[in-house]
């Protein structure tokens, strides 16, 4: 455990929250992979990071705004939306279901803290260096975060991106990557080799950092850097896996999309109670 044990808390609660969407989906695959690898990065920003709305001013205007720039792994960002109280705990089971807003890419719903819609690779960090110019523009104090996967980092409009945020010295735009070295096609290394995002970030003229993406610790104290206004926009780059948490998903490539059945859901329940017994 880490020494911020209330986020710890809020990790394992999202992990329940994940799971617990994944098997009402039913039929309907989930992007699990994709979502789990985020947790503890969400749980961070979510718990203790982010300055949010209270639910009833969703549009205050200085609130920080957060992008899943990897959309499809909205059921990890949905679950820190449900811990964070945003949107209710009932409405888990619609995911992917009937005429539910917890759609299997985040679809734009301010009411339960869900501010952009995602899901097309690559366009996320255009959509914050949009927002982070004109809060400086605006004289607003917000700083935005864009999660980006490290497969979606081979698209060129991210690093048209990189270059237009540096250029404008965007100190309030803070991008993450979740690199979890995989993507739907195999791995990222053999695809498009994407192991050394840092120092192509502080070529671009970002500060980069490195971290393991499921270190609570670590990822507390990036984010706590982060927010240090010094001319120039920051990347996190989070090492992390693909499926996290689960021994039948953990850096196992056929979960990024797949269908949780009932047995795997109650093994996966069982093992997150085991690692969490006692705290």
């Amino acid at each position: 455990m880490s020494k911020h044990p209330e986020l710890d808390l809020f990790s394992y609660q999202m992990k329940k929250n994940a799971l617990e969407m994944a098997y009402a989906a039913g039929g309907h695959a989930s992007h699990f992979g994709a979502g789990m690898s985020v947790v503890d990065l969400l749980a961070v920003l979510y718990g203790e990071i982010l300055n949010l709305p209270k639910r009833s001013d969703p549009a205050w205007d200085d609130r920080d705004r957060f992008i899943l720039s990897k959309g499809h792994g909205v059921i990890g960002y949905y679950a820190a939306l449900v811990e964070k109280g945003l949107i209710p705990r009932e409405d888990m089971r619609g995911f992917e279901n009937g005429n539910s807003y917890l759609y299997g890419h985040p679809v734009q719903n301010p009411a339960y803290g869900i501010e952009f819609s995602t899901g097309s690779l690559g366009m996320g960090l255009s959509l914050g260096v949009g927002l982070a110019y004109g809060a400086k523009k605006k004289k607003r104090d917000f700083s935005t975060y864009v999660l980006m996967g490290d497969g979606e980092c081979g698209e060129g409009s991210i690093w048209e991106a990189a270059m237009k945020a540096s250029h404008l010295g965007l100190d309030n735009l803070i991008g993450i990557i979740d690199q979890n070295g995989l993507q739907l096609g195999g791995s990222t290394k053999d695809i498009l080799d994407t192991s050394s995002l840092a120092g192509k970030f502080r070529e671009f003229g970002w500060r980069a950092y490195e971290v393991d993406g499921h270190d609570i610790d670590e990822i507390y104290q990036v984010f706590l850097e982060s927010r240090k206004r010094e001319g120039k926009p920051t990347m996190v780059v989070a090492s992390t896996k693909k499926g996290r948490g689960f021994s039948f998903s953990e850096d196992n490539n056929a979960w990024h999309h797949a269908v949780l059945t009932e047995k795997q859901y109650q093994d996966a329940i069982r093992e997150l109670e085991e690692l969490y017994a006692g705290h």
